[in-house]
């Protein structure tokens, strides 16, 4: 895929690996809308990424399915239609047993990191048919595949977004649209709790995940790498 005049919906993109990704986008010519929660932090990271390209910015709760309907409205007005979507907005709440963990924490990661992919996937996927394709990039973890302790909650809505990527995936391939899902191990952000320090050099950074999203859609049309496992090359010897 040429991205130059692309159009990209990058929910979860004001810090970290989504901000990452939409800076890479925007340098490779493509036209992005970040979304988050907060309309400041959306607001302060569009006007750091507006010299490299056209961005819009919207505040979403990707959780509230209304929201998303009018996300993917505000980019088809902004910018002429959805090419790209990169489900990037997670939550990851670390460190509580199940009996710890309230319900309500439970769900609230359940409704961000699998029913936020669902919403943003159905109410774009009109608009990627409507220009003859495009591709769908979901975010997800290692964690998604090996399970942990006090991780439950994480666990299960990674799990569950490679399940639904797979099978998504099969389900749109022939209409012209790509699906891949990108599962990362530790990557030096701020995410559940984190912070990012110089003792976390080893960690991936944000801007690998970001160039694996570009080789992703840069790939020839004929070639679909469904799933990526990316990690830390040489980790702490514990």
């Amino acid at each position: 895929m040429d991205l130059n005049g692309k159009i990209a919906v990058v929910t979860g993109g004001t810090k970290g690996i989504g901000y990452a990704i939409a800076e890479a986008l925007l340098r490779s010519g493509a036209k992005v809308l970040i979304c988050g929660r907060s309309r400041e932090a959306v607001q302060n990271a569009a006007e750091n990424l507006i010299p490299l390209g056209q961005v819009e910015a919207a505040s979403c709760d990707v959780r509230n399915e209304d929201h998303v309907r009018i996300l993917m409205e505000h980019c088809a007005a902004s910018f002429g239609g959805v090419d790209i979507l990169i489900n990037n907005a997670g939550i990851g709440i670390m460190g509580k047993t199940v009996e710890e963990m309230s319900a309500g924490e439970f769900r609230q990661t359940l409704e961000t990191n699998l029913f936020g992919v669902f919403y943003a996937c159905h109410h774009a996927i009109p608009y990627l048919k409507r220009r003859g394709g495009g591709y769908i990039i979901n975010i997800s973890s290692l964690a998604g595949q090996n399970a942990h302790p006090r991780m439950a909650a994480y666990n299960a809505s990674k799990f569950g977004l490679n399940g639904f990527s797979e099978a998504l995936m099969q389900e749109v391939r022939q209409d012209n649209i790509k699906v891949s899902y990108i599962c990362p191990g530790s990557v030096n952000t701020e995410f559940g709790g984190d912070s990012v320090s110089d003792q976390k050099s080893w960690q991936l950074q944000p801007h690998d995940i970001a160039q694996v999203v570009l080789d992703l859609l840069k790939m020839d049309a004929r070639a679909l790498p469904s799933k990526v496992e990316i990690r830390p090359s040489k980790p702490p010897v514990e």
